[in-house]
């Protein structure tokens, strides 16, 4: 058997410092910055550094994907309507149409394949990264995000001094899910008005996602569930077509804002 380089222990500590300093200095300025790796966050990533935009999606938590891993009632089925299981289709998710119009996958293939096309479109990662807040522009232009890393929140409140470093993009996306926790900073600083989510009502709620994913301030697109909570729409619960089709649209909206101002992208 073929033994190992002759690597140590500098050598790997090396490599990972200099490679997460290259990165992270690269992503400091970026085309778009997502907040939220759940499935419109990624969808939206996938199909922007397709189109060859430098993209970051800053997560919280130390995996991507948020609940599209484990489905409804940690049961790791994972449920598309019609017309999104095309996404599934082009992904090479196998899934089996239980009744008319409602397809069926497991979780862990359908979540590890999303992944792995945003990673091969080019998308970036920060995870185990919080957002704090926003880099807000004096024309009130949304410019960028302010993070830190998350387990500084769990810190001694004594010692929890550890500031935040801002990361600059022309776009910013919300996919944060029912917290909408960018477009909630907005609200605290009375620049717009969230109505929360409403009860669920899935025959509603898909169609009513996808016709409100947009731009809601200059420089912010909201997508996923984090619309239901800035419009009052209905939650929908573990049924996926609708957040990957909204990120979809996101990514629409944001490159024809970027085209807009860069016209010779």
């Amino acid at each position: 058997m073929e033994k190992f380089s002759a690597v140590g222990e500098k050598d790997i500590t090396r490599a990972i410092v200099s490679g997460f300093a290259k990165q992270f200095q690269e992503y400091v300025e970026s085309d778009c910055v997502i907040v939220g790796a759940g499935p419109s966050g990624l969808m939206a990533g996938r199909d922007l550094a397709r189109r060859g935009l430098k993209v970051l999606i800053v997560e919280r938590n130390n995996y991507l994907g948020g609940g599209f891993w484990i489905g409804g009632y940690l049961m790791n089925k994972v449920t598309v309507r019609h017309p999104a299981e095309r996404v599934l289709d082009e992904l090479g998710i196998p899934y089996e149409e239980v009744s008319n119009g409602l397809m069926v996958a497991d979780g862990p293939h359908a979540c590890s394949k999303l992944i792995a096309a945003a990673c091969d479109a080019g998308v970036k990662f920060a995870n185990m990264t919080v957002f704090e807040d926003l880099v807000l522009r004096e024309d009130g232009q949304v410019s960028g995000v302010v993070i830190n890393w998350t387990p500084v929140a769990s810190l001694p409140r004594e010692i929890t001094c550890v500031d935040p470093v801002g990361m600059e993009s022309e776009i910013v996306i919300d996919a944060t899910g029912h917290d909408a926790q960018v477009v909630k900073k907005l609200e605290e600083r009375g620049l717009i008005k969230t109505k929360g989510f409403g009860a669920m009502w899935v025959e509603r709620s898909e169609d009513l996602i996808i016709e409100h994913t947009g731009e809601v301030h200059p420089g912010l697109i909201v997508a996923g569930m984090a619309v239901s909570t800035t419009f009052g729409l209905p939650r929908m619960g573990p049924t996926f077509g609708a957040m990957l089709l909204s990120g979809e649209v996101a990514a629409r909206v944001a490159l024809g804002k970027l085209e807009s101002r860069f016209p010779a992208r």
